[in-house]
């Protein structure tokens, strides 16, 4: 099935987390696809950049500095469209691997305030301006955490079931207006700042997370999963796609070579 060209009405594309990994290769795929994409991040100077490039491309790119937690802001920001395409929720991340039992309740909370908070203000703020495109999409980035929990991650595990039931729920409370829910989980995906920032910047650590993984995601496979399932027709919703490597059976599953 061809990908389908965005509308006029729809082919505004809001990014959020826009400024690397998923968010950066999933805006630069979304350009090339005929939206114009709108790059929001904290990181100004990033998506600065990334616009420059998308439209060096001979693409439409614009970037506003957001902090996805700040309510406020988030407002402000959706007073500058009437209408809008798509939303990529993508803002998130994970702090920290230690157990319950002497995890940072402030690890806990910035990441629940980011993956969750950070979502629900997004969406809650554009969704008015998705029903008026006439053919929306909310697309909400969780991850296999969002699905099944392991030791050391129940913070991070908390905050992604947080978004997986925020988009499953939103699913059910807006169906027959048209808004499509999506959720795209990845699994273990390798990009130059996750488990880097998850490690408080500890190399070693974060190198561990993907040791003998021949090969982990990439964030253009996410985007290209992301693109694909904006891009159906749209009477076709994927409700919840989850996508790991090959070498990856579960969250606690992972075929090493030594």
């Amino acid at each position: 099935m061809a990908p389908a060209a965005p509308s006029a009405a729809s082919r505004i594309a809001v990014v959020t987390g826009a400024s690397g990994g998923i968010g950066a290769a999933t805006a630069r795929q979304l350009a090339a696809a005929g939206y114009r994409v709108v790059l929001t991040a904290r990181r100004k100077d990033r998506i600065e950049a990334l616009a420059e490039e998308i439209n060096a491309a001979g693409h439409a790119a614009t970037a506003y500095q957001l902090d996805v937690t700040d309510r406020a802001a988030v407002d402000e920001f959706a007073t500058a469209f009437q209408t809008v395409g798509v939303l990529v929720n993508n803002a998130g991340g994970a702090l920290g691997a230690d157990p319950v039992a002497t995890g940072d309740p402030a690890d806990w909370r910035t990441m629940y305030e980011t993956n969750v908070l950070g979502t629900l203000h997004v969406t809650q703020a554009l969704l008015p301006k998705l029903e008026a495109s006439g053919d929306g999409t909310v697309v909400v980035l969780s991850s296999t955490a969002g699905h099944g929990t392991y030791e050391g991650g129940a913070g991070y595990v908390a905050a992604k079931h947080g978004a997986h039931v925020l988009a499953e729920t939103l699913r059910l409370e807006i169906v027959g207006r048209p808004v499509r829910v999506i959720e795209i989980a990845p699994g273990m995906v390798r990009t130059d700042e996750f488990a880097l920032t998850r490690f408080g910047g500890d190399t070693e650590k974060a190198a561990r997370v993907y040791e003998g993984v021949a090969q982990p995601l990439t964030a253009d496979d996410v985007a290209d999963t992301v693109t694909w399932a904006v891009t159906r027709p749209s009477h076709v919703n994927v409700d919840l796609l989850i996508v790991r490597p090959r070498a990856q059976a579960s969250n606690t599953k992972v075929h090493r070579e030594r």
